[in-house]
C-alpha cells in the first residue's frame, strides 16, 4: 500500500512520530477494574472505557489525546480525557506535533488492519517500522473532516441497518413463542382426530427410550461374543449405561410455566435424547491429513460451515466414540460469551464424515419421539435461551453448561406429527426472514469494506479533490511537511 508522494509530503517510520508512554507504574490488572469509579481505565478492549479506579495514582501522565493501541487486539483508540491505563497488551502512543492525532489514528487503523492474524503477538512490532506519509498540517486536518464526514454517513445507514437486524430478531422470537405455546398449529390440531393425548405421548416417549435402551443392549451383546470369538484381543466392549431416572417436574416448576394445549406436555430434554457425548481433546491443526474436526467456528446459523475445519488422527474406536450421524445436533457448551453457549448446528448426510471437539456436545435425539429441528428451534426461543444462560453463566469469564444441565431444560413437546408441523410453519415464516438478514449481513461487511476503503484512499492521498487541495495550500499554516519536519527537530 503506497502512498502519493507529492513534493510537499514526508514518509517517515512510525516510530518516528509517536513517543511511547510508559505505562509500568500506572497499570492496573482487570482483576483491580471497578465497575464505577472517579477514573476511567483505558486498554485493548473494545468499549471505550473498560472500567474504573479511585486511585488517582494511576492516571497517566501525558499530553492528550493519546493513541492507544491493542497489542493484541488490532484496536485503535484516540483519548482524550485523563485515564489509568489497564491489563497487558495496551501501548499508549503519544503523537508528535508532526502530525494531527485523528489522523495518526485512522492510519495506525490501515496499520493493524493489514497485520496477519497469528493468534497471541505483539502487534506494535508490526507497525513500528512500517512506513506513513504525512502531509502538510492543514491537508491533514481536511483529510480528517473528510474521513469523519463519510463515516458519520456510512455510521448512519450502519445504525439503519442494525435497527432492521434487531426488530429481525424480535420478529424471530415472535414466531418461536407463538410456534411452542401451540398457536401456530392451533387450527392444524382441530383438524386431526388421531392425536395422541398428553398420558399417551408421555408412555410413547417412555416406551421408546426403553426400546433404545435394549437396542444398545443387544449391540453391545453382539459385541461381547464377537470380542470372545476372537479371542478377546483389544478392549472388551463396555456395557451401555442404565437409563437415568429424571424427577418429574414439580408443582411448583409447573407454576412458572404458560399452559400448554391439551396434547402437549413439559418434559425435561433427556428423556427425548440418547446420553449426550462430549467431544474430542485430541490436538489439532490445519496440517495434518486425518478426519476434520467440527469446532465453535464451524457452528454457524444452525449449521455446519466446513470452511475452516482442523484435522486429526484417530484410532476407528475414536471414530465410533465421536461419529456424527444425520440429524445428530452439535451444541456449544463453553465460551467466553455466554450469547454463544447452547448455540447449535443441525448435522445433515454431508457432515457425517467429520468428528467433534471438546467444547461440543452431541445429542441425539429419538427421532420418533422428537424431531431435531423442531429441538433446534425451540433451543433457540426465549424461554430456552434464559434457561440455558441461567445455568451457563459465570463470574470467571467463561460460561459452561454440561451434558447434565442441558438434560435438565425443561421444554414443551407434542406428538411427532404437529412437531413436523411445526417445525414447517417456522420455516415458511422465517425463510423470509433469514434472506433479508443474509442481505443485512452483507451490507453491513460492504459498509465495513467502505470503511476500510476510505481510509486507504487517505493514507495514499486520493482522499480529497483539487478544490480541496488548493484550500488547504491556501490555508494561513500552511507549510510543505518536509520544512515542518525541519523546523521541529531544530526546535527539539
Amino acid at each position: 500500500m503506497g502512498s502519493i508522494m507529492r513534493e510537499d509530503w514526508v514518509e517517515l517510520a512510525y516510530k518516528d512520530v509517536v513517543d511511547k508512554i510508559s505505562t509500568t507504574k500506572q497499570k492496573l490488572k482487570q482483576k483491580e477494574y471497578l465497575e464505577e469509579g472517579q477514573i476511567a481505565v483505558v486498554d485493548q478492549g473494545q468499549e471505550e472505557i473498560g472500567g474504573y479506579t479511585n486511585d488517582d495514582s494511576r492516571i497517566l501522565n501525558c499530553e492528550l489525546p493519546v493513541i492507544v493501541f491493542g497489542d493484541h487486539t488490532k484496536i485503535v483508540k484516540i483519548i482524550t480525557f485523563p485515564f489509568a491505563p489497564g491489563a497487558d497488551g495496551t501501548k499508549v502512543l503519544q503523537p508528535k506535533k508532526l502530525v494531527d492525532a485523528k489522523l495518526l489514528a485512522y492510519f495506525t487503523k490501515i496499520l493493524a488492519h493489514k497485520i496477519s492474524d497469528k493468534g497471541y503477538a505483539r502487534h506494535y512490532q508490526h507497525i513500528e517500522k512500517q512506513k506513513i506519509p504525512i502531509p502538510p498540517l492543514p491537508e491533514q486536518r481536511a483529510i480528517v473532516a473528510k474521513i469523519e464526514t463519510l463515516f458519520s454517513s456510512l455510521d448512519s445507514g450502519i445504525a439503519d441497518l442494525k435497527k432492521a437486524q434487531a426488530q429481525l430478531k424480535i420478529y424471530r422470537q415472535a414466531v418461536l413463542k407463538k410456534a411452542f405455546e401451540g398457536e401456530l398449529t392451533k387450527e392444524w390440531r382441530a383438524k386431526q382426530s388421531n392425536l395422541p393425548t398428553a398420558e399417551a405421548l408421555l408412555a410413547q416417549i417412555k416406551e421408546e427410550r426403553q426400546n433404545h435402551y435394549q437396542q444398545q443392549l443387544e449391540v453391545w451383546k453382539k459385541g461381547v461374543k464377537d470380542w470372545e470369538e476372537n479371542g478377546k484381543v483389544g478392549k472388551k466392549p463396555g456395557k451401555p449405561k442404565g437409563l437415568k431416572d429424571f424427577e418429574p417436574l414439580t408443582k411448583e416448576e409447573l407454576g412458572k410455566l404458560i399452559s400448554l394445549p391439551n396434547e402437549w406436555i413439559y418434559i425435561k430434554q433427556g428423556e427425548l435424547l440418547d446420553e449426550p457425548k462430549y467431544g474430542t481433546s485430541k490436538k489439532c491443526d490445519y496440517k495434518s491429513k486425518g478426519l476434520g474436526v467440527i469446532r465453535i467456528p464451524n457452528i454457524s446459523n444452525q449449521r455446519i460451515d466446513s470452511k475452516d475445519l482442523k484435522f486429526a488422527e484417530f484410532t476407528e474406536e475414536e471414530k465410533l466414540v465421536y461419529e456424527l450421524r444425520k440429524n445428530d445436533i452439535l451444541i456449544i457448551r463453553s465460551n467466553g460469551s455466554v450469547d454463544l453457549v447452547g448455540k447449535c448446528a443441525l448435522i445433515n448426510d454431508s457432515d457425517t464424515s467429520f468428528l467433534f471437539a471438546g467444547y461440543l456436545i452431541r445429542l441425539r435425539p429419538f427421532q420418533k419421539v422428537a424431531s431435531s429441528k423442531f429441538l433446534i428451534s425451540c433451543l433457540s426461543s426465549i424461554d430456552l435461551r434464559n434457561q440455558i444462560e441461567s445455568k451457563a453463566k459465570s463470574t470467571s469469564g467463561v460460561n459452561n453448561i454440561n451434558s447434565g444441565e442441558l438434560s435438565s431444560l425443561i421444554l414443551p413437546i407434542c406428538s411427532i406429527q404437529e412437531q413436523h408441523q411445526i417445525v414447517q410453519e417456522i420455516e415458511s415464516r422465517l425463510s423470509v426472514c433469514d434472506k433479508v438478514e443474509e442481505s443485512i449481513i452483507e451490507s453491513l461487511e460492504k459498509a465495513q469494506a467502505l470503511r476500510q476503503s476510505i481510509l486507504k484512499k487517505a493514507f495514499e492521498g486520493k482522499l480529497l479533490d483539487e478544490q480541496e487541495l488548493a484550500a488547504c495550500k491556501a490555508a494561513p499554516d500552511y507549510e510543505p511537511a518536509g520544512v515542518l519536519l525541519e523546523r521541529i527537530r531544530g526546535e527539539n
